[in-house]
């Protein structure tokens, strides 16, 4: 009797050493509950649902009665996990909206609500309140490249009409990549293509809801006509989140470089506006004797930078990067209200709830995992500096502030890198000098001459605030070119196991937020996240859903069946295998020969046969002698061998295949993906 308290007499002298920072753990058990949900393998059905909230209120009622003994902690901590799973379910099925079932070529009108760039330079524009002809199942969102003339203006609100190619959010390009399908179904974007004919005004109807909008392309137009070329782009989208101004080597550019969150609204761009008006009204009162002896002025600036930043997220459309920005500052801004650090650890986990709490899909959003992990580690490493490191003296005063930014860029780049790696597949090498030259110009000339252009430009007086912008943009692009031309500048690395990014997630969190010796055990996960990335398989064969392009490893890297079509799929393989090469470059017609339209290719003892066209399908007998018979056309004639046509592939989405001693393994998208509310 006496030994059974033994194990809970432990546990709570553990949490009793880790008091004071239990509260930072609230949002990473939260995000454990949301990461179970969105990892199961079938959509959860009520049963489940039943259960996680009756644990919750399990979890509940023991956390009050253990109110009083640290114990409770973990009652909460089972609370938070329970109330992430049902938040997760709660969202996914509030953002229900109709998904287009099958390929429409037709007509197609609705009011433009987003305007942006696709992956091929295309200007893309998103639609809602969208018309179809003869679809009984409209979707709620459609977005749509542009290849055609544009004979409407390019303005939010205003309804246009075109006749396009739509089809269905596509799946994943092979087994366990980006699922395109999840992120579309969250933005509530039931249907994708392009149009090939002219866009044109069908009325401007809608248009008075949109104003903010309107007036942000007008704004970014207002900018590309004062600054021209792509530096207009780049100032463009970095005060009003319009980017399809931005050319494609830039950004091509950028992101060689590691520049490219310069790009995209963040926590940066959010931080550097309201510290540039909290500073700019602090100054103010403080030059004016009378006013800083009765005022705080700490306060009022931070009260007047709050809605300054909220204007540049309604100005900045609201996106899930820019909105999670907008949160953390508003945090910071909020605890120098209450006279509290306007940086902690306790803050960025405020901050963390709140955008889970809004939108738990933004877990799995590389921009949330990249943002949180580097805040996490400047706090981090900034709360275990000397104290009075902020008030240098005598020539300290002088290479301080280098110092300082040499850090910040240090620490927030080995923070991120792991999660752009991961993600991306890319690690930039120069990304530390990239940073150290272009971010004084977007601190002191680009934020700031933003800032100062939006009080001084209805009065004509904004050629100073120009000239800041303007310079500050081709400063940045010019360091993002010249590094990006660098030998070495950028090495692609092959896709981890989708467990990496939990475990690194989890060693990063574990070695900032514990307390005492067990800090030692961050190594555990990490080094576990190192081990399984270094032993990632890539598959021997891959198969594109559509059937007609086939990728096979071979010693010189992965060897591509044709050089042109299916070109997202071959570039995520690509990507994936940690190899830098374009599409044209990876075929190799000597791995993979072809002839009249047929490919054969033996893989372990498997023999396989690709054929592509109606002609070619129709003259092949049997299945040629092959075990596996790939086609890019439906099939409806018997064959005695296991078939992947395009019927079936539609159904499978695309293959990966192995070679093992057992015999050969086969790996389908709709497999890997299981049965949720965006894969059925």
């Amino acid at each position: 009797m006496g030994a059974a308290p033994a194990p809970l007499a432990w546990a709570e002298a553990v949490l009793a050493r880790q008091r004071g920072y239990l509260a930072c753990w609230t949002p990473v058990c939260l995000s454990a509950g949301i990461g179970i949900w969105f990892g199961l393998q079938d959509e959860p059905g009520a049963r489940l649902y039943g259960i996680a909230a009756g644990l919750a209120l399990l979890f509940l009622l023991t956390g009050w009665r253990l109110r009083r003994s640290t114990l409770c902690a973990l009652s909460w901590a089972g609370l938070l996990l329970c109330m992430g799973f049902l938040m997760a379910g709660a969202r996914a099925h509030g953002l229900s909206a109709p998904v287009l079932g099958f390929r429409y070529y037709g007509p197609v009108e609705g009011r433009i609500v987003d305007i942006d760039r696709s992956q091929s330079d295309r200007l893309r524009i998103t639609l809602d309140r969208v018309r179809l002809d003869d679809v009984t199942r409209v979707p709620e969102r459609v977005r749509l490249s542009l290849h055609g003339e544009i004979v409407a203006p390019l303005a939010p609100g205003a309804r246009v009409m075109t006749t396009a190619h739509l089809s269905p959010p596509p799946g994943p390009a092979e087994p366990g990549a980006f699922d395109f399908r999840r992120h579309a179904w969250f933005a509530r974007l039931g249907a994708v293509g392009y149009a090939r004919v002219p866009l044109m005004l069908a009325s401007e109807r809608g248009a008075e809801g949109a104003w903010l909008a309107r007036l942000r392309v007008r704004l970014s137009a207002a900018i590309r006509a004062r600054i021209g070329g792509d530096a207009g782009g780049f100032a463009a989208a970095v005060t009003t989140g319009d980017r399809s101004g931005l050319g494609r080597a830039a950004n091509d550019a950028m992101r060689e470089s590691n520049l490219y969150h310069l790009v995209s609204i963040s926590g940066m761009h959010m931080a550097l506006l309201a510290g540039f008006v909290f500073w700019l009204v602090r100054a103010g009162i403080a030059a004016i004797p009378p006013l800083a002896l009765r005022l705080d002025a700490r306060k009022i600036a931070a009260g007047t930078a709050l809605p300054a930043a909220a204007f540049y997220l309604a100005l900045a459309g609201r996106d899930v990067a820019t909105e999670r920005a907008f949160v953390m500052v508003a945090v910071s801004l909020g605890a120098v209200l209450a006279e509290r650090r306007a940086l902690s650890l306790r803050g960025l986990a405020i901050a963390a709830l709140i955008v889970l709490g809004l939108r738990p899909e933004t877990l799995l959003n590389p921009g949330f995992q990249m943002s949180f992990a580097a805040v996490l580690a400047l706090v981090a490493v900034m709360g275990r500096l000397p104290a009075g490191w902020h008030r240098p003296l005598g020539l300290a005063r002088l290479w301080m502030p280098v110092a300082l930014l040499s850090l910040t860029s240090i620490v927030a780049g080995s923070a991120t890198a792991p999660f752009a790696a991961a993600h991306f597949n890319r690690v930039a090498h120069y990304g530390l000098i990239a940073n150290l030259a272009a971010s004084p110009a977007m601190a002191g000339l680009v934020m700031p001459g933003a800032v100062i252009l939006a009080v001084t430009g209805p009065l004509g007086l904004d050629q100073p605030a120009v000239w800041m912008i303007d310079y500050g943009s081709r400063w940045i692009l010019w360091v993002s070119a010249r590094i990006a031309a660098l030998d070495g500048a950028s090495s692609a690395v092959i896709a981890p196991p989708g467990a990496v990014v939990a475990l690194v997630a989890l060693g990063g969190l574990w070695l900032v937020l514990w307390q005492g010796r067990g800090r030692a055990a961050a190594l555990l996960p990490l080094l576990l996240a190192a081990g399984l990335w270094a032993r990632a398989d890539r598959p021997d064969l891959l198969v594109s859903e559509t059937g007609a392009l086939m990728g096979l490893m071979t010693e010189e890297g992965r060897a591509l069946s044709k050089p042109k079509g299916d070109g997202f799929a071959a570039r995520v393989w690509l990507e994936n295998d940690g190899d830098g090469r374009a599409q044209e470059a990876a075929h190799d017609p000597v791995a993979l020969p072809r002839h009249a339209r047929v490919l054969r290719l033996r893989l372990g003892d498997t023999r396989i046969v690709q054929v592509t066209g109606k002609t070619a399908l129709a003259a092949l007998t049997g299945c040629d002698g092959a075990d596996i018979l790939i086609a890019n056309q439906a099939d409806p004639a018997p064959r005695p061998c296991l078939r992947f046509d395009a019927r079936r592939l539609r159904e499978t989405g695309a293959l990966a295949l192995w070679a093992a001693s057992e015999g050969l393994r086969i790996e389908t998208v709709a497999e890997r993906a299981g049965r949720r509310l965006w894969s059925q």
